[in-house]
């Protein structure tokens, strides 16, 4: 059951980077003009004091983390990190093959 349930958020966080996949390809097809919507500005929009609070918290744990790991992550765009996200929950969470014939315990 907790199997289905990581597989259905992955699902959902893979419709979302589609979503965003389109929703930047549209705006770049009106514009002419290629800009992505990023991680950490996306994450700004939602909930700007959440973003800040998880900086606070990580730095006080390790500041090293924030600059080299987390604040790549906020620069790569939306559809990247929710489609890399959705594809790793899908693929960790997949259902076990069948078991072929009986073993002896």
């Amino acid at each position: 059951m907790i199997r289905g349930f990581f597989r259905l958020i992955g699902l959902l966080l893979l419709a979302g980077g589609f979503f965003f996949m389109v929703y930047d390809g549209a705006r770049w097809v009106a514009d002419q003009t290629l800009r992505f919507t990023r991680f950490g500005q996306f994450w700004n929009d939602i909930n700007q004091a959440s973003q800040s609070a998880f900086r606070a918290w990580i730095e006080a744990k390790a500041p090293w983390l924030w600059t080299s790991v987390i604040r790549l992550v906020l620069d790569q765009p939306v559809f990247a990190v929710l489609g890399l996200l959705g594809i790793l929950l899908m693929i960790l969470f997949r259902p076990r093959k069948p078991l072929i014939g009986y073993t002896r315990d």
